[in-house]
């Protein structure tokens, strides 16, 4: 069922997808991370089903890293009196933070209330991902009043964004902090925070995952979510205070344009790989298969661009967590990314032979590729404690596979999520040659390698620091 490729899936676990036999399934298809959508649900129920995530991890023989995806600022409408109103293009409507009884269709209370603050005359408003849109004609008091320039229905607590960005919500509210403390009871590997505008929202949140970790708990990994349009001229300063970062194409599009979010998606997924950051690409990536058990072709060419691209993993969103064909989708998905790669081309990435390097285990890191490429390696093999030499192998186009073994399931874990790497659990002596040894066999017995095979293996010297890594063997398997 698991169709062997380098860009991982991230998958979104709901109503449609919470049954562990079903989880599985997904599991065994091709999902290698889940994200819990923290906008929904209470505190034990994230609990519960990072359970039943790990439960099904152990049944479908694979491990998956847990990405807790934070709310961020409710930036809404609030209720309306029957469930929605249907506005009229000309029609005056009147967006009020004061306003306690339901909406109709004069006007809605809001549940961001500093909006009045962040508008003057003239500002565009998109409520609904954009699909209703009005402009500001006057801030009375807490009463923003505007005029409908695209109507359609708008019913509860549907989303607003303004145009060019410039709404001051910060990114960590009270919830996200508490959701924090969830995140990292229920062990989570990733946590995505929504919203930031700099890197000094990233800073906050990596403080307070490391207040919340118990003594001695594995460091979750921070992905920023690029959603404002603030946070473009700031990416390079967010992308060195998180790990990664989600191109989440959804309110990001809303504030910058359908039109400019193909070239900042190229952009982005260059930037983080270029500056040894992790990329997850989302939002509308298989939207069809909500219903459908087909992908529209759109779809299909959408999935592969980002693969080519050189995105980490590409994310899946109602698809799985609402719709009809979880499972299915997981499958297509599998399909069209190995699909794409077999197309990349083989070379390596042209400026391979120019990076300076500062550290050891980063030289070590980048001469296995190189020296793999040329021999015709049947493997690339990193004995890691941290991660971070795979990360660095994963950055490069090279179809080698990287095997990543580590005694540490957290770190496993979270390897999950890197491009072309495949992290094995496995503990071995702490003396180097006894350690290689028993890797070698490790391979050997899970059919990754086999009599004749070349492989380059990695590993530090003394064994078990973090950040050691300092020799490079080449070794051909007996």
């Amino acid at each position: 069922m698991y169709i062997r490729r380098a860009t991982k899936i991230v998958a979104t676990l709901g109503p449609a997808s919470s049954d562990v036999q079903l989880l599985a399934k997904m599991i065994a298809t091709g999902v290698n991370v889940v994200r819990l959508n923290f906008s929904h649900g209470t505190a034990q129920d994230h609990i519960d089903r990072a359970k039943a995530v790990r439960e099904a991890g152990v049944m479908a023989g694979r491990e998956v890293a847990i990405m807790a995806d934070l709310q961020g600022p409710k930036i809404r409408v609030g209720k309306f009196a029957e469930g929605k109103v249907m506005l009229q293009e000309g029609a005056p409507f009147v967006l009020d933070a004061s306003r306690t009884e339901l909406g109709d269709f004069q006007g809605v209370g809001l549940d961001y209330k500093e909006l009045p603050r962040d508008v003057k005359s003239g500002d565009v408003l998109l409520l609904n991902d954009g699909l209703i849109v009005l402009t500001v004609d006057r801030v009375l008091g807490t009463a923003v009043h505007t005029t409908v320039t695209i109507g359609g229905e708008l019913s509860n607590n549907k989303g607003i964004n303004k145009q060019g960005g410039g709404l001051t919500a910060p990114a960590l509210t009270a919830k996200d902090m508490e959701d924090i403390k969830t995140a990292m009871a229920l062990g989570a590997d990733y946590v995505a925070v929504s919203f930031p505008k700099n890197a000094t929202d990233m800073e906050m949140a990596r403080q307070l995952c490391t207040v919340a970790c118990a003594p001695g708990q594995h460091r979750p990994g921070l992905i920023a979510k690029i959603e404002r349009a603030e946070a473009i001229p700031r990416l390079e300063e967010i992308l060195k205070a998180a790990d990664g970062i989600m191109v989440a194409r959804g309110d990001l599009a809303v504030e910058v344009g359908n039109a400019a979010v193909p070239a900042l998606q190229k952009k982005m997924i260059r930037m983080a790989r270029e500056m040894d950051k992790v990329v997850i690409t989302a939002t509308q990536m298989m939207e069809s298969m909500i219903t459908n058990l087909v992908p529209t072709r759109a779809e299909v060419s959408d999935v592969a661009n980002a693969v080519l691209d050189g995105t980490d993993a590409v994310m899946l969103s109602a698809e799985t967590a609402a719709g009809k064909y979880p499972l299915e989708t997981v499958r297509e998905m599998a399909k069209i990314c190995a699909a794409a790669e077999a197309a990349e081309d083989r070379r390596q990435d042209a400026q391979f032979g120019e990076r300076e390097f500062t550290r050891i285990d980063q030289a070590i890191a980048l001469g296995a590729l190189f020296t793999a490429n040329k021999l015709g390696a049947k493997a690339i093999v990193a004995m890691t404690e941290s991660g971070s030499t795979a990360l660095w192998m994963s950055r490069h186009r090279i179809h080698t596979p990287i095997y990543a073994l580590t005694p540490n399931i957290s770190t496993q874990r979270k390897m999950a999520l890197y491009r072309n790497v495949r992290p094995l659990l496995m503990d071995t002596s702490a003396e180097r040659d006894k350690a290689l040894v028993q890797a070698e066999g490790h391979l050997r017995m899970r059919g990754i390698v086999q009599s004749g095979d070349v492989y380059a293996i990695t590993c530090g010297e003394p064994m078990g620091q973090p950040g050691g890594s300092n020799m490079l063997q080449i070794c051909r398997v007996q």
